[in-house]
């Protein structure tokens, strides 16, 4: 498998969909409203724990949020 492959995600798309809040998001699913900004931004990559709360939150399933680049 390659090494370079980037997690991208579609947080932010997913996110807006649902007229969601970065705060709203993170009260939501246990996080900092940073936290998910930085996930947003690709600076963070969640765990797969917080991937997948993120994925029931938003109601996506884990190929809608996230892909590698």
């Amino acid at each position: 498998m390659n090494n370079k492959l980037i997690l991208r995600n579609h947080l932010k798309e997913a996110r807006s969909e649902k007229n969601i809040s970065q705060s709203q998001l993170a009260q939501m699913v246990g996080v900092s409203r940073q936290t998910i900004s930085s996930i947003e931004t690709g600076q963070f990559n969640p765990t797969a724990k917080l991937a997948l709360i993120l994925c029931i939150a938003l109601d996506k399933t884990f190929e809608e949020l996230f892909y590698f680049e």
